[in-house]
């Protein structure tokens, strides 16, 4: 398994660096991001020992269990599923650095107040739903921006960027178009000029569709099956509402 895991963690980093340089953009701007969801620890931490030290949980409940398995291994760890606000105490006592999906005031508030009482800071993106699907969770693009503007003023929250999930189809136009969108609003906000928000980061693509991703203008893709191979459940599974 090590092995496996080691040649397709190569394949995929010749795969965004040939994509990179096919859409004239530099490599180093797009960062490889190992969804971790049903992976158990000891495949994670071949990844982490190989210098992949970016991983991401969907589950409150699977970054709880396997947080002492990979604690002494150094990475950063990102969440990216949906996050009911009576969960946020356990997103901050297991060291994420950065908490992807931020789509409403009340948990912005609430995650605010949290970090404020700890003394704390936490990095977060903006989730959007570009598909317009109710399955998925995430603000309206034509909310993000009003979103932005209120959760700005909550002092110990950073906003970083934007993240979306792509449509699950096919039809890559019909991702791309999401895709596009996202990069759309991006530019939108940065046009917008709001004090304290940086658009540093947009999180798109996972492993059916980084490529298209990147091609959009992509920072960080979220690869998981790809890497660590399939999981019982599609994608669809544990990004959609019914499973949040």
């Amino acid at each position: 398994m090590r092995d496996i895991i080691l040649d397709n963690l190569e394949v995929i980093q010749k795969k965004i660096k040939a994509c990179c340089i096919q859409n004239h953009r530099d490599p180093k701007e797009v960062k490889l991001l190992l969804a971790t969801k049903t992976v158990p620890p000891d495949r994670i931490q071949i990844a982490l020992s190989a210098g992949y030290t970016c991983i991401a949980e969907n589950k409150v409940q699977e970054l709880r269990e396997k947080y002492d398995h990979l604690r002494n291994i150094p990475h950063h760890s990102h969440f990216i599923g949906h996050l009911q606000t009576n969960k946020i105490k356990y997103i901050l006592q297991h060291d994420v650095s950065c908490i992807q999906s931020i789509d409403r005031l009340d948990l912005a508030q609430k995650l605010n107040e949290k970090l404020k009482a700890n003394n704390q800071f936490m990095d977060i993106l903006i989730q959007v739903n570009t598909s317009k699907e109710k399955s998925k969770f995430g603000v309206a693009p034509d909310e993000t921006i009003a979103l932005i503007r209120q959760i700005v003023n909550l002092e110990n929250v950073r906003i970083k960027g934007l993240m979306t999930i792509g449509l699950f189809s096919t039809n890559k136009e019909k991702v791309r178009e999401c895709f596009r969108l996202l990069k759309n609003l991006q530019l939108a906000i940065i046009k917008a000029d709001i004090p304290h928000v940086s658009m540093q980061e947009l999180s798109m693509g996972m492993s059916g569709d980084y490529e298209i991703a990147i091609a959009e203008g992509a920072t960080i893709v979220r690869i998981g099956t790809a890497i660590f191979g399939a999981r019982i459940y599609p994608d669809s599974y544990y990004w959609n509402e019914t499973h949040a």
